[in-house]
């Protein structure tokens, strides 16, 4: 086991839900603390409240790892005579690192909305709302056999080689005779200034995100034994990653809102639920969710032909639009959003198995939504 900085462990989920995947505006990533000492303790939660502070300060937690952050809009003073400014003073006091992962999550491929797919047993699911799409390059390298792996290492720790949520370490090699002459001034690493020289080489193709070319091409540099090292970028156009909010699929049978609306209230376990359905005894099939508040996102729940449509915080003028264009929605609140206690728990505990990682990791117990049924 070994002792594991914020930072490395930011590091490693960035690369599941990396930053530049939330909505403008969103302030995700670190809120709170620094990421530069070694996790004791980490506890996850969907909000950060008081209370959450507290249960964090009596656990000896010295991590807190959110989902909604603590500080949307910026604070006017640190007064502790309020509640909820006292928090931010009693997580400084107490050394308390807060994270939080919002709509990157929400839009990861293996994040939030597709949790919440999974809980409602939904097959052949896309994506509802597209909010990012990422276009790829390609980097073919010529590099010398004998230093082969050391330049494919760099570049798949760099970030090449990632094809979908389960292909990492992707590329493609190819051998044969690279010829040069070096002249001038340079300093070759093989062979002598005017002499034609030839090399047997391997050529390294790799696919990457466009956004990390810069990041790529210094990882190509460090590693290369090149003086100028030999490198090809291409556009690759039959290839773009989509992100989004959402989720749509189907039911393996049919079933009626009213009992689907039933079926909802228990799987999230949620005290009681609204829904609008301009028949509740209709037969729905095709599902849409989203977490949190997604009522605007409802068009494109009717474009992709979904027969209900599963989200929180609906306003009621969207509700009577929603009924005027026979769409029947289920809302049982924002807090479903809480699924991602448990999951994230159980990922951050394969990573620390995988990669040897010292430190704790629990979730918080306290039910942080806001709103009771009678």
């Amino acid at each position: 086991m070994t002792e594991t900085y914020g930072s490395e462990f930011i590091q490693k989920f960035e690369s599941f839900a990396p930053k530049y995947l939330a909505e403008a505006g969103d302030p995700v990533g670190l809120a709170v603390g620094t990421l530069k000492k070694p996790i004791k303790k980490m506890m996850v939660t969907l909000d950060v409240r008081p209370e959450v502070v507290q249960e964090a300060i009596e656990q000896h937690v010295d991590f807190i790892f959110a989902h909604h952050p603590p500080i949307f809009r910026p604070l006017k003073n640190l007064a502790t005579d309020d509640a909820q400014t006292k928090m931010y003073a009693d997580l400084l006091k107490n050394d308390i690192t807060v994270y939080a992962a919002h709509t990157n999550l929400d839009v990861a491929t293996n994040g939030m909305n597709t949790w919440l797919a999974d809980e409602l047993n939904l097959t052949e699911t896309e994506i509802l709302h597209v909010t990012k799409r990422l276009a790829y390059k390609k980097i073919a390298v010529f590099v010398p056999k004998e230093n082969e792996e050391e330049v494919r290492k760099a570049l798949t720790a760099a970030g090449a080689g990632q094809i979908g949520p389960n292909y990492k370490d992707c590329t493609y090699t190819f051998e044969g005779v690279g010829r040069f002459t070096p002249i001038n001034q340079a300093n070759p690493t093989i062979g002598e200034i005017d002499e034609p020289e030839h090399v047997a080489e391997v050529r390294i193709e790799v696919v990457f995100p466009e956004h990390l070319t810069q990041t790529i091409e210094k990882a190509l540099f460090e590693a290369h034994p090149y003086e100028e090292p030999p490198y090809d970028l291409y556009t690759i156009e039959n290839f773009v990653d989509e992100y989004g909010l959402g989720r749509i699929g189907n039911l393996a049978e049919p079933i009626s809102v009213q009992e689907f609306a039933q079926k909802v209230k228990e799987t999230f376990g949620v005290s009681g639920l609204r829904y609008v359905t301009p028949d509740k005894d209709k037969l729905i099939q095709r599902v849409a969710v989203c977490g949190g508040d997604a009522g605007s996102y409802y068009p494109d729940a009717l474009n992709k032909k979904a027969d209900v449509f599963i989200t929180g915080d609906v306003y009621y003028h969207t509700a009577h639009d929603m009924l005027a264009d026979g769409l029947s929605v289920i809302d049982p609140g924002h807090h479903i959003e809480s699924i991602c206690k448990p999951k994230l728990v159980e990922l951050f505990t394969e990573w620390k198995s995988d990669l040897e990682w010292d430190f704790d990791i629990i979730q918080s117990e306290l039910n942080t939504d806001p709103y009771k049924f009678i």
